[in-house]
């Protein structure tokens, strides 16, 4: 089962990052599903250095995610990515990107990390689909 976080605002608050290593220890397949841009594509977008991704690096070593399970869309909308890949839910920061989400056709569910229960919505998408 694959759950997707966005990392900037989501995954990089340490209570989500937790939340994702315990979602990994449990078998769970986890990805970051980010904005940023890769390094690989930095020629194209010069102005965050070569090592512009090291913070996310470091959290996904210490999370368990391997580097094949991050998503770099470089600003395009998540839902592009996301769109039939079979993603239970994308937790994320961005009304934009969450609205997206929700009115695609997707059954990818769009959860909030703002909203005071994200943890419990997570873990009901979850439990729904044991």
């Amino acid at each position: 089962m694959k759950v997707s976080f966005d990392y900037d605002g989501t995954l990089s608050l340490p209570h989500v990052e937790e939340f994702a290593k315990e979602l990994v220890e449990q078998g769970y397949e986890v990805w970051v599903v980010t904005s940023r841009v890769s390094e690989e594509d930095s020629v194209l977008h010069p102005w965050g250095g070569t090592d512009r991704n090291k913070d996310l690096w470091a959290s996904c070593e210490r999370i368990g995610i391997p580097e094949d399970r991050v998503k770099f869309t470089a600003f395009a909308d998540k839902i592009e990515f996301l769109d039939g890949m079979g993603f239970l839910f994308h937790l994320d920061d961005d009304l934009y990107e969450l609205t997206a989400i929700m009115e695609s056709k997707d059954s990818c569910q769009p959860l909030n990390v703002g909203h005071f229960e994200w943890k419990e919505n997570c873990l009901e998408v979850l439990n729904k689909n044991i």
